[in-house]
């Protein structure tokens, strides 16, 4: 389940990272995005963010599950307050398809926090 969690929030992360990463300038001008290198920035470190969850999900340990979980929250917190704020100004399609993926970070959050390994002794 645990693994499931870092699989599903990689397919959320790298898709979106690569997005942004390969930004074209048409579509920069639409979306509003005024320094291209901005998104190409946050378009790298969301990629990284990515690779990260899918290498951590060939050994899960305690450490990369509270990252997990920190990550997914902490982009669920800066997602849906604008959401909810633009209300009506969003098309329903986008703010639900924005909704929906802040569900989908904040059920993995929880699997990964209720399915984290437990910590034992070694003696």
């Amino acid at each position: 389940m645990l693994r499931a969690a870092f699989w599903l929030t990689a397919l959320v992360f790298l898709p979106a990272g690569l997005f942004l990463y390969f930004l074209s300038p048409e579509v920069a001008s639409v979306v509003g995005v005024s320094p291209l290198w901005l998104a190409r920035a946050a378009g790298g470190l969301v990629v990284a963010w990515g690779v990260f969850l899918l290498a951590a999900s060939a050994r899960p340990d305690s450490r990369s599950t509270f990252a997990l979980a920190a990550g997914n929250l902490l982009t669920v917190a800066a997602l849906v307050p604008p959401v909810l704020r633009l209300g009506d100004a969003l098309p329903a399609s986008l703010r639900t398809a924005l909704l929906t993926l802040a569900t989908v970070l904040t059920l993995t959050a929880v699997t990964g926090i209720l399915a984290a390994p437990s910590r034992r002794s070694r003696l």
